[in-house]
């Protein structure tokens, strides 16, 4: 399993802090929510700890056990998902799941029909994903992420766009397919997206 080890992060736009002095350990298995008002940097910080943006100060370092995890090596253990996060729209969603299944299979040997039916889009299985709604669109990037073979799964406002019905179903993926993972999640303080966590940080704190 994997831990990630942060030691006085930050991060700066121009001349202004957005964070400091960011110094955490999150354990393997470990469920953590990042909250934070809007504009106080909890999706950089999330990208900053998925190895997808570098700090303007401080390090961080991934452990396999006592072993370092080479950077090149990454992306391989991270999956993610992002309402910014983009889509090839020209493809059809069972496309989009070989396209990722060529550079990172999905756990328990799902092939494409299941993930399709677990995503709940067997029907728009052969439409374009350009002429998919947000909700639809949503729900294939986060079944894609936490579906992905990979022992840290991050996730940045993932209700974003879905309904009722569609966070229920969010809910019911992360306990059925995630809860051995290594999870973080950043919020606006929806109850929803990070019910299951067992530790919030308020990146208001590092100001």
């Amino acid at each position: 399993m994997i831990s990630i080890h942060a030691d006085k992060l930050g991060k700066r736009f121009n001349r202004e802090w957005i964070f400091r002095n960011f110094t955490e350990q999150i354990s393997p298995g470990q469920k953590l929510v990042l909250t934070g008002a809007n504009g106080s940097g909890k999706s950089t910080l999330l990208l900053m700890l998925a190895g997808y943006v570098n700090p303007s100060e401080g390090a961080i370092s991934w452990q396999r056990g006592e072993v370092p995890v080479d950077k090149e090596e990454y992306y391989k253990l991270v999956s993610f998902a992002s309402p910014a996060m983009e889509l090839i729209e020209e493809f059809s969603p069972a496309e989009v799941i070989q396209h990722q299944a060529a550079f990172k299979k999905f756990q328990s040997n799902l092939v494409v029909e299941d993930v399709l039916q677990l995503a709940e889009l067997e029907k728009s299985k052969n439409k374009y994903v350009k002429n998919f709604s947000s909700g639809m669109k949503q729900r294939l990037k986060l079944t894609l992420a936490i579906l992905a073979d990979a022992p840290l799964l991050f996730l940045d406002e993932p209700v974003t766009n879905l309904d009722k019905e569609a966070i229920q179903w969010y809910s019911r993926m992360i306990q059925q397919y995630a809860m051995h993972k290594t999870v973080v999640v950043c919020s606006n303080q929806v109850r929803e997206e990070y019910a299951f966590c067992d530790r919030e940080i308020s990146v208001n704190d590092y100001k």
